[in-house]
């Protein structure tokens, strides 16, 4: 038994709104439904969840799985708070098409399917043994640097990506912002723990919660780090003298732009910028 949850536009990944009318979980359900014939929010939570967006045509779309960890009513509504499974990866749309016997979800040939149509239903499947022995997980290993295992961030580690030959000043401002948000700050040449740098680097970008880029110059490794950061999943902060130094990839993400001479301003924007981030958690 477990969670499916069909809404369009898709998740944000911790808290959403679904209507009341959308929880489809029959009257006389002795587990789901109270006494008083109300939705069971408590028993919910004690079930794992498939989150999965209403189909789009012609986009790529894939599922989560996760657990929800609250639910509250907020009038015709409900509040549902919850995480991904950080072990199991995005599952492609069509996969959960395909799996849809096994997942018990139904899939009527005439009519709206159980993905076009936002809902909240409970089958009866075992969610995780379907995702265990039919999901393919095809070996994502990086060959030139290695991942720890498991994944340890620290929450108050905040990592620097930018050039370090003339650019002292602009790493103590950054420094700054960080301090005013209780947080550390280094960069890969404060660490020596491996034989090669770029493990350093990949090490000290995977601990982060927050990683800043300065694409000043367009320096080729910071690039290469700001790649890394992203696939890794991580909050970036793209900071720039110049917004033509920002690559075409880059340019739909917002970033910091600062002056040389007013490096007290990039301190202020950063701080609040950090803020920001850290307030969402």
């Amino acid at each position: 038994m477990y969670n499916l949850l069909v809404r369009y536009g898709g998740w944000s990944g911790r808290r959403d709104e679904i209507s009341l009318s959308r929880i489809y979980i029959p009257q006389d359900d002795p587990v789901l439904r109270l006494p008083n014939g109300s939705v069971n929010f408590a028993a919910l939570t004690q079930i794992p969840a498939l989150f999965v967006e209403e189909t789009a045509r012609g986009e790529t779309q894939f599922a989560r799985v996760g657990s929800i960890t609250s639910i509250t009513a907020a009038g015709a509504s409900v509040s549902v708070q919850y995480s991904y499974e950080p072990n199991v990866p995005p599952i492609p749309h069509e996969e959960v098409m395909r799996l849809a016997a096994a997942l018990d979800i139904p899939m009527p040939t005439r009519g709206f399917t159980a993905f076009e149509h936002s809902h909240w239903r409970v089958p009866g499947a075992d969610l995780y043994k379907v995702i265990a022995t039919e999901v393919s997980r095809p070996d994502r290993t990086p060959r030139v640097f290695q991942l720890r295992e498991p994944q340890l961030v620290e929450e108050d580690l905040l990592s620097t990506m930018m050039p370090f030959a003339g650019f002292g000043g602009i790493y103590h401002a950054i420094q700054g912002a960080a301090a005013n948000n209780l947080m550390r700050c280094h960069r890969a040449d404060d660490i020596w723990e491996n034989h090669a740098i770029i493990q350093d680097v990949v090490d000290l970008i995977d601990r982060s919660s927050i990683v800043v880029c300065d694409c000043t110059n367009r320096n080729p490794n910071v690039f290469y780090e700001i790649g890394v950061a992203h696939a890794l999943g991580k909050e970036v902060i793209l900071i720039t003298q110049s917004g033509g130094d920002v690559p075409f990839d880059l340019a739909h993400i917002r970033h910091i732009r600062y002056f040389a001479n007013d490096l007290h301003q990039l301190t202020v924007d950063l701080t609040a910028r950090i803020q920001a981030i850290r307030a969402r958690r």
